[in-house]
């Protein structure tokens, strides 16, 4: 996964399989998807703590992933690419930027895998979408624009 300067936690090779595709027959039988992340986090406070606390919990975000991919029923990875940063910018708020790959091994002859790759940000995220997180949560205050 190339990702851009900054401070990135990385999650790679999660593999999951699904619902996913446009055909029937893709649809018929659940595929296999491998997913790579590249979470934006601010370190400075875990550089001087040395918590947990102070930093994104990866197996919380992985396990989250998993949990949405294993439910959905996309016909696209594109889609699914989407839904899975947005999901992942409304659950943890410390996370400023998330870099989604999902790629779909065998999914065209002749290649080894085809994939989607998306860089969302919490600018992209609409408010109500992270209000509404927070209040499920149970986070009820408000984040300051």
């Amino acid at each position: 996964m190339k990702i851009e300067s900054g401070q990135w936690l990385c999650i790679e090779g999660i593999e999951v399989s699904c619902t996913i595709g446009v055909t029937e027959r893709e649809r018929r039988n659940p595929q296999r998807l491998v997913m790579n992340l590249g979470l934006a986090v601010d370190f400075s406070a875990v550089e001087a703590s040395d918590e947990i606390a102070d930093t994104v919990d990866y197996r919380l975000v992985a396990r989250r992933v998993v949990a949405e991919v294993e439910k959905s029923s996309f016909r696209l990875i594109e889609t699914l690419a989407a839904h899975l940063g947005r999901t992942i910018l409304a659950d943890f708020p410390r996370i400023e930027r998330v870099a989604t790959e999902v790629w779909k091994p065998g999914a065209l002859s002749g290649a080894k895998n085809v994939g989607a790759v998306l860089v969302s940000t919490r600018a992209g995220l609409p408010r109500a979408c992270v209000q509404e997180r927070r209040l499920r949560a149970g986070r009820t205050r408000r984040r300051r624009a």
